[in-house]
């Protein structure tokens, strides 16, 4: 299991909402913050990605639940590779699909806390299921294919971060282009907080404030977003992809009914050998040319982790390149590179 950063300081969440009377005000404030505190959810949960690869190094952390926010996966990646990412969007946003779905699974809760529970038994019996990078819960039972379910708040960690840092996460999320950069009320977990018990479902901790990423990063205009597929909730994310949430959200010890959840969504698999063609093809014509972009964009970022506008602007013609080609012939020809064949 990661080494795990010391809690961030209450002096610390208590700066955050302080108040200021005039524009100035904030702005003074602002500028004499040294440190940025970061709401992560998705894939910087994991230290692998978070402290590995991405090369950030946190100061202090904090498992929150934020219940103006919720978990999707709508960000369009690349087809029959990484079919899509995590994002977040606000509660209040939702569609009557969406909340047939979610009432689907309250119905379920029931069963799916009793293998909670049971799972919880047999950690506290078995210390070697600390180390392993595992789902904690055993959904081998389970068929369905649901990464719109979970109907509690978003449940992440806040990273305590330098400037620089955080300029370094910008740089490495779509640099200003495909999230948008919020301010958002978190509730810390109690201190007395138990994994094994349910996600909260009131604010029983005093909130602070702090900075993270929402998708669509054109709320007014998501039909004309690249990276948002007109049907959001089609794509299954990657094995891969998948693995790095439930690692983080076990190295962190998020609550085991997310962890539930995580596990229970089906990842897109490939099934056919014509997928195999097509996933090879694809990543051929298409790999060079957005690593690239991806290369440039970090190099060429400000000091904010922002792209030039100029990049942005291929990058985003780029990817809409990327999914025409894939909608008007790999797709007819290849078969689906977001959703596994035969899933429900």
């Amino acid at each position: 299991m990661a080494c795990r950063l010391p809690r961030i300081s209450a002096a610390r969440l208590a700066e955050t909402t302080k108040s200021a009377s005039t524009d100035a005000e904030k702005e003074d404030y602002a500028q004499q913050q040294k440190t940025v505190l970061y709401l992560a959810y998705g894939s910087n949960l994991s230290t692998e990605t978070f402290r590995g690869r991405r090369g950030i190094n946190p100061l202090s952390q904090i498992n929150v639940y934020v219940p103006d926010l919720k978990l999707t996966f709508d960000l369009a990646g690349i087809p029959y590779i990484e079919p899509c990412f995590a994002g977040s969007r606000y509660r209040s946003e939702t569609n009557t699909a969406e909340e047939k779905e979610t009432a689907r699974y309250r119905d379920e809760t029931a069963e799916a806390e009793a293998c909670i529970a049971e799972t919880a038994n047999r950690r506290r019996t078995s210390s070697s299921l600390q180390d392993e990078k595992v789902p904690l819960v055993d959904v081998s039972h389970d068929h369905e294919y649901h990464k719109d379910r979970w109907c509690k708040p978003l449940i992440g960690v806040v990273y305590e971060v330098t400037l620089e840092d955080y300029s370094k996460i910008i740089a490495t999320e779509g640099g200003g282009n495909g999230y948008r950069d919020i301010t958002i009320k978190c509730y810390p977990f109690p201190d007395q907080y138990d994994s094994s018990q349910p996600t909260p479902d009131t604010n029983p901790t005093t909130p602070f404030i702090a900075r993270t990423l929402l998708s669509p990063w054109k709320p007014d205009n998501t039909h004309d977003d690249p990276r948002m597929r007109p049907d959001p909730s089609y794509a299954q994310p990657s094995a891969r992809y998948m693995q790095l949430l439930m690692n983080g959200a076990q190295e962190l010890d998020l609550p085991q009914d997310y962890r539930h959840f995580l596990a229970g969504i089906r990842p897109y698999t490939i099934t056919t050998w014509r997928q195999k063609i097509g996933k090879a093809l694809f990543l051929a014509r298409w790999g060079p040319l957005l690593l690239s972009l991806m290369g440039l964009q970090r190099v060429l970022a400000d000091d904010r982790g922002i792209m030039p506008p100029w990049l942005a602007s291929i990058q985003e013609k780029a990817f809409k390149a990327v999914w025409n080609n894939y909608d008007g012939s790999f797709r007819r020809i290849f078969g689906d590179g977001e959703r596994t064949i035969g899933d429900v």
